[in-house]
């Protein structure tokens, strides 16, 4: 039986003895890839966003609305963000956020997120598809799509733009931008009546309608719609909410 016991001993010890050795290979072949994750993780790039009010957002010392301004950052600014704040502590304007703290000319600070979107803002005279395309580069769902209608004496022509976001007052500020709904406008809060109608208080000579149009149900948004005219010319731009995304559309019409 000793005879017989010590090869099986034996051939059980080398067994190990390779395997192990095999899964320490294995384990050395895997160290750099780790590494290389490592690496690329601490180069990834700080998160920025950008300032959509059009009249600029303060930056202030603390996270608080009552902290000194240190400065005000202009619409369209990228700002790094420190840290976010992911609670609601606030409601600004309709808006609910927090304050992120966030780097501006090397100072850091904090601002309402509220006012902040991961979308750039359009700039001045941006035509919708151009800025559509710009998204797309870094937000693959944005979509834009353009058709016509109408008859030959009333043609019309519809722009839209599908985006990644359910935060309406991301949407609306965008809009104001891209498909021109005058800076007198507010965002208009969830609460309030079923059907609002604001109207421009200061219309240019010769505008027949400038107003917005408020749909609300249950203290919740459902559909803004601004609408102009004037004499041969008018359009309508229309921010509703569809699935996971935010629907901006503007439908031109002449006559």
């Amino acid at each position: 039986m000793k005879k017989v016991a010590f090869p099986i001993v034996a051939l059980v010890l080398t067994f190990a003895f390779f395997a192990c050795k095999n899964e320490t290979k294995s384990e050395t072949e895997a160290l750099p890839e780790d590494l290389a994750v490592a690496e690329a993780s601490e180069e990834t790039s700080p998160e920025y966003l950008y300032v959509t009010a059009s009249s600029g957002l303060t930056l202030r010392q603390h996270n608080n609305l009552n902290s000194e301004k240190l400065a005000v950052m202009p619409y369209g600014t990228k700002v790094k963000i420190i840290s976010e704040e992911k609670e609601t502590t606030m409601t600004v304007g309709g808006i609910k956020g927090g304050m992120h703290e966030v780097e501006y000319n090397q100072h850091s600070g904090y601002a309402f997120n509220g006012y902040l979107s991961r979308f750039f803002p359009p700039d001045e005279d941006m035509k919708p598809k151009a800025y559509a395309e710009a998204l797309k580069e870094q937000f693959p769902k944005v979509s834009f799509s353009e058709t016509t209608g109408g008859t030959a004496s009333n043609p019309s022509n519809t722009a839209s733009l599908l985006l990644p976001t359910t935060q309406w007052h991301e949407a609306f500020y965008i809009a104001k931008q891209l498909f021109e709904i005058p800076t007198e406008f507010a965002f208009p809060e969830p609460k309030g009546s079923n059907e609002e109608v604001v109207k421009e208080t200061k219309p240019k000579s010769g505008v027949w309608t400038s107003q917005l149009l408020v749909n609300r149900e249950n203290d919740q948004l459902e559909k803004i719609i601004y609408s102009y005219r004037t004499e041969g010319f008018g359009y309508t731009v229309t921010i509703s909410q569809e699935g996971d995304a935010m629907k901006l559309e503007r439908t031109d019409v002449a006559d």
